[in-house]
């Protein structure tokens, strides 16, 4: 064999071993991948960089934990945060598409199912009530004492069929109160300390922070927690999206409940990790943020569970027709 045979096939093998050696590598990256290195090449995703509709309560926490702590960025996601001034305003965003996903208290997701006017998936789940965590509050020179004394008065609300007065029936129903005469203002959360010194409402639905900062800022006081009766451990807010969405974006959608069930779970074990965030996001100071009652998070929709929400809105007259939660329950990563 001549020499410059010899050279071209010592070559050609040096080439093959090299390529060899490369695919090896590639397939061990590949098998041995998983979420925490999504990032390095976008896990695959159908989105990489996506929109979330939110409002700056407590129920936060968990996102915002994923969004600085980089939850997010490991699974491959860009996530970008909308303010909405309601649940109601918040699910729209995502039915109109400025949104890819919006976080809203349940009861706008299962109306606008029940009334056809969206296809709506539940995506991750949010808060429950906690106790102190939600409570119809009032101020000292307000005609309202006691839960009693809300029948046919002003009450401060974020939306109508939002949790806000859904709730606040709910509890007006169970102390044998009628609400059929209440004038319900509808207004943003941060605007309703306000509206409750200037005696342009009588109470108002809030959650924390704000409960805890209305109680600092005008000595707000609750009437009654919303913890009670038929609302106790009531499923509060959840992240939903449009079917569109979901199906059109599977890996994207697991991407982002890996993180938020990452985040959520150290939310739950460790308290401190949330309270800078609610300093920073909900512009709350520091005691305030370590004094205030956080909601219940949770990192998993339950069919049962969620079931007490449009069971309610029937019982309340609110839909007029059984909608079941379970259909409704987009696919979930199971770790």
């Amino acid at each position: 064999m001549s020499s410059g045979r010899v050279r071209t096939r010592r070559a050609a093998l040096g080439l093959a071993l090299t390529v060899a050696a490369a695919t090896a590598l590639t397939g061990c990256s590949a098998l041995g991948s998983d979420s925490s290195n999504a990032s390095s090449n976008g896990g695959g995703l159908e989105k990489s960089k996506i929109k979330v509709s939110i409002m700056p309560t407590t129920d936060l926490a968990p996102f915002w934990l994923a969004q600085d702590g980089g939850y997010f960025k490991n699974e491959g996601l860009e996530v970008e945060q909308i303010v909405a001034k309601s649940g109601q305003e918040s699910m729209q965003k995502a039915m109109s598409g400025e949104a890819d996903v919006a976080l809203s208290t349940y009861t706008p997701f299962f109306v606008a199912k029940s009334k056809g006017a969206a296809d709506i998936q539940l995506v991750a789940d949010g808060t429950s009530v906690n106790a102190k965590s939600n409570a119809i509050v009032t101020v000292p020179n307000s005609p309202v004492k006691t839960v009693n004394d809300l029948q046919n008065k002003r009450i401060a609300i974020t939306a109508l069929n939002t949790a806000s007065d859904i709730l606040t029936k709910s509890v007006m129903k169970d102390h044998g109160v009628d609400s059929s005469g209440v004038k319900w203002v509808p207004m943003p959360l941060p605007n309703m300390a306000a509206a409750l010194k200037d005696n342009q409402v009588d109470a108002a639905y809030m959650p924390e922070p704000q409960l805890s900062q209305a109680a600092k800022i005008v000595g707000a006081t609750p009437v009654i927690d919303i913890n009670t009766g038929a609302t106790q451990d009531f499923p509060l807010t959840g992240y939903g999206s449009t079917t569109k969405w979901v199906q059109a974006n599977p890996k994207t959608l697991a991407a982002f409940q890996r993180a938020m069930k990452k985040a959520t779970s150290d939310v739950i074990n460790d308290r401190s990790k949330a309270e800078p965030l609610l300093v920073k996001y909900a512009k709350i100071d520091e005691d305030t943020a370590k004094l205030l009652t956080l909601p219940g998070y949770g990192s998993t929709l339950d069919a049962r569970r969620l079931q007490r929400v449009p069971d309610l809105l029937l019982q309340m007259g609110v839909i007029t027709s059984k909608v079941d939660a379970a259909p409704m329950i987009a696919p979930q990563v199971t770790s």
